[in-house]
Protein backbone atom coordinates (compact mmCIF):
# COMPACT_ATOMS: atom_id res chain seq x y z
CA UNK A 1 0.00 0.00 0.00
CA UNK A 2 0.98 3.28 -0.93
CA UNK A 3 2.03 5.88 2.62
CA UNK A 4 2.58 9.41 1.47
CA UNK A 5 3.04 11.59 4.73
CA UNK A 6 2.57 15.41 3.94
CA UNK A 7 3.50 18.60 5.41
CA UNK A 8 0.23 20.45 4.85
CA UNK A 9 -0.36 21.71 1.58
CA UNK A 10 -1.50 25.84 1.24
CA UNK A 11 -1.94 26.48 -2.30
CA UNK A 12 -1.85 25.18 -6.10
CA UNK A 13 -0.60 27.00 -8.95
CA UNK A 14 -0.70 25.29 -12.03
CA UNK A 15 0.19 22.15 -11.68
CA UNK A 16 2.51 22.57 -8.43
CA UNK A 17 1.08 22.30 -4.72
CA UNK A 18 3.14 24.66 -2.18
CA UNK A 19 3.38 23.43 1.34
CA UNK A 20 3.72 25.52 4.31
CA UNK A 21 7.65 25.97 3.88
CA UNK A 22 6.99 27.25 0.63
CA UNK A 23 8.30 24.00 -1.23
CA UNK A 24 6.72 23.13 -4.21
CA UNK A 25 5.92 19.73 -5.47
CA UNK A 26 5.13 18.80 -8.78
CA UNK A 27 1.52 17.03 -9.38
CA UNK A 28 2.43 14.49 -12.12
CA UNK A 29 -1.30 13.22 -11.89
CA UNK A 30 -3.94 15.77 -11.87
CA UNK A 31 -4.65 15.33 -7.95
CA UNK A 32 -6.86 12.22 -8.38
CA UNK A 33 -6.72 12.42 -12.28
CA UNK A 34 -9.74 15.38 -11.77
CA UNK A 35 -7.72 18.82 -12.10
CA UNK A 36 -8.09 18.55 -15.95
CA UNK A 37 -7.12 22.49 -16.09
CA UNK A 38 -4.84 22.48 -13.08
CA UNK A 39 -5.32 23.97 -9.49
CA UNK A 40 -6.20 27.19 -10.41
CA UNK A 41 -6.93 27.99 -13.37
CA UNK A 42 -8.11 31.69 -13.85
CA UNK A 43 -11.41 31.70 -16.00
CA UNK A 44 -12.34 28.61 -13.94
CA UNK A 45 -11.76 29.86 -10.73
CA UNK A 46 -13.61 33.40 -11.73
CA UNK A 47 -16.78 32.19 -12.97
CA UNK A 48 -16.93 29.72 -9.73
CA UNK A 49 -16.38 32.60 -7.35
CA UNK A 50 -18.49 34.53 -9.56
CA UNK A 51 -21.46 31.72 -9.10
CA UNK A 52 -20.91 31.90 -5.49
CA UNK A 53 -21.25 34.87 -4.85
CA UNK A 54 -24.51 35.25 -6.60
CA UNK A 55 -26.51 31.69 -5.90
CA UNK A 56 -24.57 28.54 -4.85
CA UNK A 57 -27.76 26.39 -4.83
CA UNK A 58 -31.20 25.83 -5.71
CA UNK A 59 -33.41 22.61 -6.07
CA UNK A 60 -33.01 20.81 -9.31
CA UNK A 61 -35.60 21.41 -10.43
CA UNK A 62 -34.81 25.02 -10.84
CA UNK A 63 -31.74 24.39 -12.37
CA UNK A 64 -32.59 22.63 -15.35
CA UNK A 65 -31.87 25.73 -17.79
CA UNK A 66 -28.57 25.84 -16.64
CA UNK A 67 -28.18 22.12 -16.71
CA UNK A 68 -29.68 22.10 -20.13
CA UNK A 69 -27.32 24.32 -21.51
CA UNK A 70 -24.31 21.99 -20.15
CA UNK A 71 -25.86 19.24 -21.74
CA UNK A 72 -26.09 20.89 -24.93
CA UNK A 73 -22.61 21.64 -24.68
CA UNK A 74 -21.40 17.99 -24.31
CA UNK A 75 -24.09 16.63 -26.71
CA UNK A 76 -22.24 18.92 -29.85
CA UNK A 77 -18.80 17.00 -29.16
CA UNK A 78 -21.06 13.19 -28.30
CA UNK A 79 -20.59 9.88 -30.78
CA UNK A 80 -23.01 8.27 -31.99
CA UNK A 81 -26.10 9.84 -31.82
CA UNK A 82 -26.07 10.66 -28.38
CA UNK A 83 -28.15 13.75 -27.71
CA UNK A 84 -29.76 13.34 -24.28
CA UNK A 85 -28.05 13.70 -20.70
CA UNK A 86 -28.92 13.34 -16.62
CA UNK A 87 -27.01 15.67 -14.59
CA UNK A 88 -27.57 14.86 -11.36
CA UNK A 89 -24.90 13.48 -9.81
CA UNK A 90 -21.51 14.22 -8.65
CA UNK A 91 -19.49 11.78 -8.22
CA UNK A 92 -18.33 9.11 -11.16
CA UNK A 93 -19.66 6.42 -9.04
CA UNK A 94 -23.46 7.24 -8.87
CA UNK A 95 -22.75 8.58 -12.57
CA UNK A 96 -22.10 4.56 -13.63
CA UNK A 97 -24.69 3.51 -11.52
CA UNK A 98 -27.07 5.83 -13.12
CA UNK A 99 -26.28 4.55 -16.44
CA UNK A 100 -26.73 1.00 -15.53
CA UNK A 101 -30.32 2.00 -13.99
CA UNK A 102 -31.29 3.25 -17.62
CA UNK A 103 -29.88 -0.41 -19.16
CA UNK A 104 -31.58 -1.80 -16.63
CA UNK A 105 -35.13 -0.13 -17.15
CA UNK A 106 -34.62 0.23 -20.64
CA UNK A 107 -34.16 -3.65 -21.97
CA UNK A 108 -36.23 -4.68 -19.36
CA UNK A 109 -32.82 -7.14 -18.34
CA UNK A 110 -30.66 -7.35 -15.38
CA UNK A 111 -27.05 -8.52 -16.01
CA UNK A 112 -24.29 -6.18 -15.82
CA UNK A 113 -21.10 -7.58 -17.86
CA UNK A 114 -17.80 -5.58 -16.58
CA UNK A 115 -14.25 -6.39 -17.07
CA UNK A 116 -11.19 -8.16 -14.81
CA UNK A 117 -9.29 -4.93 -13.31
CA UNK A 118 -11.70 -2.39 -14.25
CA UNK A 119 -12.60 0.52 -11.44
CA UNK A 120 -16.58 2.03 -11.35
CA UNK A 121 -16.27 3.57 -8.34
CA UNK A 122 -16.47 3.75 -4.41
CA UNK A 123 -19.82 2.56 -3.34
CA UNK A 124 -20.89 -0.58 -2.82
CA UNK A 125 -22.62 -0.98 -6.09
CA UNK A 126 -19.93 0.50 -8.14
CA UNK A 127 -17.32 -1.73 -6.14
CA UNK A 128 -19.38 -4.64 -6.84
CA UNK A 129 -19.07 -4.37 -10.82
CA UNK A 130 -15.73 -3.32 -10.46
CA UNK A 131 -13.03 -6.18 -11.33
CA UNK A 132 -11.00 -6.32 -7.93
CA UNK A 133 -11.57 -8.63 -5.84
CA UNK A 134 -9.48 -7.30 -3.10
CA UNK A 135 -12.05 -4.51 -2.57
CA UNK A 136 -14.63 -6.49 -1.87
CA UNK A 137 -13.67 -8.43 0.45
CA UNK A 138 -13.55 -6.80 3.50
CA UNK A 139 -17.43 -5.79 2.64
CA UNK A 140 -20.24 -8.93 1.71
CA UNK A 141 -23.08 -6.51 1.04
CA UNK A 142 -20.09 -4.64 -2.32
CA UNK A 143 -20.92 -8.19 -4.70
CA UNK A 144 -23.37 -6.77 -6.77
CA UNK A 145 -25.71 -9.39 -7.88
CA UNK A 146 -26.17 -9.44 -11.35
CA UNK A 147 -22.48 -8.56 -11.88
CA UNK A 148 -20.75 -10.95 -14.53
CA UNK A 149 -16.82 -9.98 -15.17
CA UNK A 150 -14.72 -10.72 -17.92
CA UNK A 151 -11.19 -11.08 -18.64
CA UNK A 152 -9.58 -7.34 -19.69
CA UNK A 153 -7.93 -7.02 -23.26
CA UNK A 154 -4.59 -6.51 -21.32
CA UNK A 155 -2.11 -7.71 -24.24
CA UNK A 156 1.05 -7.09 -22.26
CA UNK A 157 -0.24 -9.96 -19.73
CA UNK A 158 -2.69 -11.06 -22.26
CA UNK A 159 -5.09 -14.12 -19.79
CA UNK A 160 -4.86 -16.05 -22.88
CA UNK A 161 -1.23 -16.57 -23.44
CA UNK A 162 -1.75 -15.07 -26.91
CA UNK A 163 -0.63 -12.44 -28.74
CA UNK A 164 -1.68 -9.45 -31.35
CA UNK A 165 -1.92 -9.83 -34.25
CA UNK A 166 -3.13 -13.40 -34.07
CA UNK A 167 -4.60 -14.05 -31.07
CA UNK A 168 -8.24 -14.05 -32.01
CA UNK A 169 -9.89 -11.33 -30.03
CA UNK A 170 -10.43 -14.67 -27.59
CA UNK A 171 -10.96 -11.48 -24.55
CA UNK A 172 -14.18 -11.12 -26.92
CA UNK A 173 -15.31 -14.48 -27.68
CA UNK A 174 -15.19 -14.68 -23.67
CA UNK A 175 -17.26 -12.60 -23.31
CA UNK A 176 -20.01 -14.66 -25.33
CA UNK A 177 -18.89 -17.48 -23.01
CA UNK A 178 -19.81 -15.85 -19.97
CA UNK A 179 -22.84 -14.41 -21.45
CA UNK A 180 -24.11 -17.93 -22.24
CA UNK A 181 -22.53 -19.47 -19.11
CA UNK A 182 -21.86 -17.27 -16.20
CA UNK A 183 -24.92 -14.92 -16.65
CA UNK A 184 -28.53 -15.00 -15.89
CA UNK A 185 -29.59 -15.25 -19.12
CA UNK A 186 -30.84 -11.45 -18.87
CA UNK A 187 -27.96 -9.02 -20.13
CA UNK A 188 -28.39 -5.63 -20.12
CA UNK A 189 -25.16 -3.58 -20.25
CA UNK A 190 -21.38 -3.94 -20.56
CA UNK A 191 -19.58 -1.20 -19.28
CA UNK A 192 -16.51 -0.48 -20.18
CA UNK A 193 -13.53 1.79 -20.04
CA UNK A 194 -11.99 3.15 -23.03
CA UNK A 195 -8.87 2.78 -20.92
CA UNK A 196 -8.57 0.73 -17.56
CA UNK A 197 -7.21 3.26 -15.91
CA UNK A 198 -7.19 2.28 -12.44
CA UNK A 199 -6.16 -1.40 -13.45
CA UNK A 200 -3.13 -0.45 -14.91
CA UNK A 201 -4.06 2.03 -18.03
CA UNK A 202 -4.40 -0.47 -20.26
CA UNK A 203 -5.14 0.22 -23.39
CA UNK A 204 -7.07 -2.17 -25.76
CA UNK A 205 -5.82 -3.04 -29.25
CA UNK A 206 -7.05 -1.82 -32.10
CA UNK A 207 -9.89 -3.61 -33.25
CA UNK A 208 -11.45 -4.43 -29.63
CA UNK A 209 -13.99 -1.84 -29.61
CA UNK A 210 -15.33 -2.59 -33.22
CA UNK A 211 -15.96 -6.43 -32.30
CA UNK A 212 -17.23 -5.35 -28.91
CA UNK A 213 -19.87 -3.36 -30.80
CA UNK A 214 -21.16 -5.81 -32.72
CA UNK A 215 -21.00 -8.55 -29.86
CA UNK A 216 -23.59 -5.66 -28.12
CA UNK A 217 -25.88 -5.46 -31.27
CA UNK A 218 -25.91 -9.47 -31.32
CA UNK A 219 -26.95 -9.30 -27.97
CA UNK A 220 -28.97 -6.63 -27.86
CA UNK A 221 -26.99 -5.09 -25.10
CA UNK A 222 -26.54 -1.28 -23.87
CA UNK A 223 -22.74 -0.18 -24.45
CA UNK A 224 -21.99 2.33 -21.82
CA UNK A 225 -18.20 4.10 -21.91
CA UNK A 226 -17.29 4.94 -18.34
CA UNK A 227 -14.95 8.24 -19.47
CA UNK A 228 -14.86 9.56 -16.01
CA UNK A 229 -11.22 9.25 -16.22
CA UNK A 230 -10.57 9.60 -20.03
CA UNK A 231 -13.10 12.39 -21.02
CA UNK A 232 -12.85 15.54 -21.14
CA UNK A 233 -9.95 16.26 -22.95
CA UNK A 234 -7.34 13.91 -21.38
CA UNK A 235 -6.86 11.79 -24.44
CA UNK A 236 -6.14 14.87 -26.71
CA UNK A 237 -10.39 14.30 -27.97
CA UNK A 238 -13.27 15.05 -26.29
CA UNK A 239 -14.31 11.18 -25.41
CA UNK A 240 -11.76 8.91 -25.62
CA UNK A 241 -14.79 7.03 -27.45
CA UNK A 242 -14.24 9.50 -30.35
CA UNK A 243 -10.51 8.18 -30.64
CA UNK A 244 -10.71 4.46 -30.54
CA UNK A 245 -14.46 4.38 -32.47
CA UNK A 246 -16.11 3.16 -29.68
CA UNK A 247 -19.50 3.91 -30.60
CA UNK A 248 -21.23 4.01 -26.81
CA UNK A 249 -24.96 4.73 -26.08
CA UNK A 250 -24.03 6.15 -22.84
CA UNK A 251 -21.25 7.74 -21.77
CA UNK A 252 -20.42 8.82 -18.26
CA UNK A 253 -18.39 11.48 -17.02
CA UNK A 254 -16.78 12.94 -14.03
CA UNK A 255 -13.56 14.16 -12.65
CA UNK A 256 -11.98 16.20 -15.43
CA UNK A 257 -15.25 17.63 -15.86
CA UNK A 258 -15.08 20.08 -12.89
CA UNK A 259 -11.61 21.81 -14.05
CA UNK A 260 -10.34 22.32 -11.13
CA UNK A 261 -10.95 19.85 -8.97
CA UNK A 262 -14.84 21.00 -8.23
CA UNK A 263 -16.92 17.53 -8.40
CA UNK A 264 -19.84 17.50 -10.97
CA UNK A 265 -20.86 14.23 -13.07
CA UNK A 266 -22.69 13.45 -16.14
CA UNK A 267 -24.77 10.37 -17.98
CA UNK A 268 -24.92 11.42 -21.30
CA UNK A 269 -27.47 8.76 -23.92
CA UNK A 270 -29.34 8.32 -27.07
CA UNK A 271 -32.50 10.15 -26.48
CA UNK A 272 -34.01 6.80 -26.52
CA UNK A 273 -32.68 5.88 -23.62
CA UNK A 274 -34.05 8.73 -21.53
CA UNK A 275 -36.33 6.86 -19.71
CA UNK A 276 -35.79 7.47 -15.93
CA UNK A 277 -38.06 9.84 -13.89
CA UNK A 278 -36.37 11.94 -11.57
CA UNK A 279 -37.25 9.77 -8.21
CA UNK A 280 -35.63 7.29 -9.63
CA UNK A 281 -32.18 8.31 -9.50
CA UNK A 282 -31.60 12.22 -7.73
CA UNK A 283 -28.54 13.60 -5.24
CA UNK A 284 -29.37 16.55 -2.84
CA UNK A 285 -26.13 17.88 -4.44
CA UNK A 286 -26.80 17.13 -8.19
CA UNK A 287 -27.02 19.98 -10.44
CA UNK A 288 -25.81 22.46 -7.53
CA UNK A 289 -25.16 25.43 -9.26
CA UNK A 290 -21.35 25.73 -8.68
CA UNK A 291 -20.89 22.39 -10.20
CA UNK A 292 -22.65 23.17 -12.94
CA UNK A 293 -20.56 26.18 -13.47
CA UNK A 294 -17.41 24.66 -13.03
CA UNK A 295 -18.60 22.36 -15.80
CA UNK A 296 -19.64 25.09 -18.50
CA UNK A 297 -16.88 27.33 -17.64
CA UNK A 298 -14.24 24.15 -18.25
CA UNK A 299 -15.63 23.05 -21.00
CA UNK A 300 -15.41 26.53 -22.60
CA UNK A 301 -11.78 26.45 -21.90
CA UNK A 302 -11.27 22.77 -23.40
CA UNK A 303 -13.50 23.87 -26.96
CA UNK A 304 -11.09 26.64 -27.41
CA UNK A 305 -10.36 26.10 -30.91
CA UNK A 306 -5.77 24.96 -30.71
CA UNK A 307 -6.90 23.69 -27.05
CA UNK A 308 -7.39 19.96 -28.04
CA UNK A 309 -4.20 19.65 -30.58
CA UNK A 310 -2.29 21.08 -28.06
CA UNK A 311 -3.19 17.87 -25.58
CA UNK A 312 -2.38 15.77 -28.34
CA UNK A 313 1.51 17.36 -29.49
CA UNK A 314 1.93 17.22 -25.51
CA UNK A 315 0.94 13.87 -26.09
CA UNK A 316 3.10 12.97 -28.67
CA UNK A 317 6.15 14.90 -26.16
CA UNK A 318 5.01 12.20 -22.72
CA UNK A 319 5.18 9.27 -25.34
CA UNK A 320 8.34 9.89 -26.79
CA UNK A 321 10.08 10.75 -23.02
CA UNK A 322 8.43 7.75 -21.40
CA UNK A 323 9.41 5.54 -25.12
CA UNK A 324 12.99 6.31 -24.12
CA UNK A 325 12.71 5.54 -20.81
CA UNK A 326 11.69 2.42 -21.17
CA UNK A 327 13.80 1.28 -23.80
CA UNK A 328 16.68 2.57 -21.11
CA UNK A 329 15.71 0.20 -18.18
CA UNK A 330 15.41 -3.35 -17.89
CA UNK A 331 12.64 -2.34 -14.81
CA UNK A 332 10.38 -0.95 -17.24
CA UNK A 333 8.24 -3.23 -19.07
CA UNK A 334 6.11 -1.38 -21.09
CA UNK A 335 4.55 2.44 -21.32
CA UNK A 336 1.86 2.34 -23.33
CA UNK A 337 -1.13 5.12 -22.86
CA UNK A 338 -2.39 8.28 -24.99
CA UNK A 339 -2.75 11.79 -25.06
CA UNK A 340 -1.83 12.76 -21.40
CA UNK A 341 -3.06 9.60 -19.56
CA UNK A 342 0.08 7.13 -19.51
CA UNK A 343 1.36 4.11 -17.53
CA UNK A 344 4.56 2.96 -16.93
CA UNK A 345 4.44 -1.24 -16.10
CA UNK A 346 6.67 -2.14 -13.83
CA UNK A 347 8.97 -5.44 -13.72
CA UNK A 348 11.17 -7.52 -11.92
CA UNK A 349 14.35 -9.78 -13.52
CA UNK A 350 11.83 -12.17 -14.56
CA UNK A 351 9.28 -9.82 -16.15
CA UNK A 352 6.76 -10.49 -13.45
CA UNK A 353 5.15 -7.65 -11.47
CA UNK A 354 7.12 -5.75 -9.03
CA UNK A 355 4.47 -4.09 -6.66
CA UNK A 356 7.09 -3.08 -4.17
CA UNK A 357 9.18 -1.56 -6.68
CA UNK A 358 6.43 0.23 -7.96
CA UNK A 359 5.49 1.18 -4.95
CA UNK A 360 8.97 2.79 -3.98
CA UNK A 361 9.19 4.68 -7.35
CA UNK A 362 6.04 5.94 -5.98
CA UNK A 363 7.56 7.01 -2.67
CA UNK A 364 10.69 8.23 -3.35
CA UNK A 365 9.23 10.67 -5.95
CA UNK A 366 7.67 12.35 -3.48
CA UNK A 367 10.51 12.46 -0.65
CA UNK A 368 13.50 12.82 -2.63
CA UNK A 369 11.65 14.46 -6.12
CA UNK A 370 9.03 16.26 -4.93
CA UNK A 371 7.11 15.16 -7.75
CA UNK A 372 3.57 13.49 -6.99
CA UNK A 373 2.90 10.14 -8.88
CA UNK A 374 0.34 7.27 -8.36
CA UNK A 375 0.10 3.56 -8.84
CA UNK A 376 -2.45 1.36 -10.29
CA UNK A 377 -4.65 -0.63 -8.14
CA UNK A 378 -4.21 1.44 -4.73
CA UNK A 379 -1.31 0.53 -4.42
CA UNK A 380 -1.54 -3.45 -4.86
CA UNK A 381 -0.54 -3.11 -8.67
CA UNK A 382 2.78 -2.16 -10.81
CA UNK A 383 1.86 0.64 -12.89
CA UNK A 384 2.71 3.43 -11.87
CA UNK A 385 0.92 6.42 -13.89
CA UNK A 386 1.77 9.39 -15.60
CA UNK A 387 -1.28 11.68 -15.77
CA UNK A 388 -0.33 15.75 -15.95
CA UNK A 389 -3.12 18.58 -16.01
CA UNK A 390 -4.13 18.83 -19.54
CA UNK A 391 -2.56 22.70 -19.03
CA UNK A 392 1.17 20.92 -18.77
CA UNK A 393 4.08 22.80 -20.31
CA UNK A 394 6.66 21.43 -22.55
CA UNK A 395 9.04 22.42 -19.86
CA UNK A 396 6.93 20.37 -17.15
CA UNK A 397 6.61 17.44 -18.93
CA UNK A 398 10.28 17.03 -18.95
CA UNK A 399 10.29 17.79 -15.52
CA UNK A 400 8.42 15.36 -14.61
CA UNK A 401 9.93 12.62 -16.35
CA UNK A 402 13.57 14.01 -15.71
CA UNK A 403 12.57 13.66 -11.77
CA UNK A 404 10.83 10.25 -12.48
CA UNK A 405 14.28 8.79 -14.30
CA UNK A 406 16.35 10.13 -11.48
CA UNK A 407 13.97 7.73 -9.15
CA UNK A 408 14.08 4.89 -11.26
CA UNK A 409 17.41 5.11 -11.28
CA UNK A 410 18.32 4.97 -7.70
CA UNK A 411 15.61 1.99 -7.19
CA UNK A 412 16.20 0.08 -10.36
CA UNK A 413 18.27 -2.75 -8.58
CA UNK A 414 16.12 -2.85 -5.79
Amino acid sequence: MQTLTTSRFRYGKGIKLINDSGVEYLDGVSGTFNLSLGYNHPYVVEKVQEQVGNLSHMSSTFTEPYVNEVLGQLAEWAPNGINAGWMRDITGSTANECATKIAQKYTGSSDIISLFLSHHGQTQFATGISGNAFRRKKFPNTAAANSVHVPAPYCYRCPFHSSQPNCGFQCIEAISDHIEYASSGSVACIIIEPILGNGGNIVPPVGYFERLRKLCDEYNLILIADEVQTGIGRTGYMYASELFNIQPDIITLAKGLGGIGVPVAAVLMQSRLDVLEKHEHSFTSGSNLISVIAAKSTLEVVSEPGFLDEVKLKGEILSDLLGELAAKYKCIGEARGVGLMWGLEIVDSEGEPDVAKTNAIIERAFTDQHLILRGSRYGFGNVVKVRPSLTVTDDELVQIVEKLESVIHSVQYI
